[in-house]
């Protein structure tokens, strides 16, 4: 890891498995650049409340944001719509059935204000090699036996790191999430980690807590 003169200014990483103290990181987040998406980085990063985000164009970026947006399983807010939805036979719920198609149609999926996707090859290749020892993890959705909507994200055993999601038709990306949460609260998870705000997210019940508190959350055992 090499440093600038100046404690303001960016941290590049090299292959060295470190990370910078999170209280390096700027107002928007930004902790450090480079490095590599290994798997022991991954893990290293997850457990340590940062993650990788940048797009083709640019090198590895490291964040960790404070505030931090998080939804706790039990403040999960689903709308009268939704229920019927969820009370319908309209979907079908499936988990690490298809986790390369998942990444996949999240990496296509057009977003408002990007023009290009922060899910690249290596990036695709990263989360399938932590799929593979059963960190990351995919939902899938369902309508007549076609593949309309899904999420991915880093199960921690007691924190669900959520990464993308998309949907081709009209509610089936809630649909998983919705699924998911109610699953993860079942088994007593602290909370999903949502890493930024969107109204979207808010509307479903999630929440900004501090990067302390947030921390705190992570590392109970």
């Amino acid at each position: 890891m090499s440093k600038n003169k100046s404690d303001n200014e960016l941290i590049f990483l090299t292959e060295e498995l470190v990370f910078p103290p999170l209280e390096n990181a700027d107002e928007d987040g930004l902790l450090a650049v480079g490095g590599n998406l290994s798997v022991e980085r991954l893990l290293l990063a997850y457990k340590k409340g940062i993650f990788p985000w940048y797009d083709s164009q640019q090198p590895i970026i490291w964040w960790s944001p404070d505030p931090r947006m998080v939804l706790f399983p039990s403040e999960l807010k689903v709308s009268k719509s939704m229920k019927t939805v969820l009370n319908s036979n309209r979907f079908l719920l499936t988990k690490n059935e298809c986790f390369d198609a998942v990444v996949a149609n999240c990496a296509d999926v057009k977003r408002h204000g990007q023009q290009n996707t922060w899910i690249t090859s290596e990036m695709k290749f990263a989360y399938n090699e932590l799929h593979k020892i059963g960190v990351a993890t995919s939902y899938e959705v369902w309508e007549s036996n076609n593949l309309v909507g899904g999420l991915y994200g880093v199960d921690l055993g007691h924190v669900f790191c959520g990464e993308s999601m998309f949907s081709t038709v009209s509610n089936a990306s809630k649909f998983a999430f919705i699924k998911m949460v109610q699953e993860l609260k079942s088994k007593n998870y602290e909370i999903i980690d949502c890493q930024v705000y969107t109204n979207h997210l808010a509307s479903l019940g999630a929440r900004e807590i501090s990067r302390n508190q947030f921390i705190k959350i992570l590392q109970k055992s």
